[in-house]
């Protein structure tokens, strides 16, 4: 069985646009609870345990002077580099 790919491996195939990215990243910052979210179709992450296990992004997020701009960049970058929660092979097809 091949690995579960990365957030960015499935952007790279096109699998994952930028809006639904977008829209995860603005999801979770306007609701930082834990659990589920679906990212697209067969796809759920959960941007909580993404964050915790991503430093950088935790240290950008908890900085005073970090402008939106750089938290939105904090969160979709750890977004990318995760592994999806639950993912169903039919997204890679």
């Amino acid at each position: 069985m091949a690995a579960t790919p990365t957030i960015e491996n499935l952007y790279k195939l096109k699998r994952i646009t930028d809006e639904q990215l977008d829209a995860a990243v603005t999801d979770y910052l306007n609701d930082p609870t834990p659990g589920p979210r679906q990212l697209a179709d067969g796809l759920v992450i959960d941007v909580c345990a993404v964050m915790e296990a991503n430093p950088h992004a935790r240290a950008v997020l908890a900085a005073r002077d970090s402008s939106e701009a750089q938290m939105r960049m904090a969160v979709r970058t750890a977004i990318l580099l995760a592994r999806p929660a639950r993912y169903t092979d039919a997204i890679a097809a």
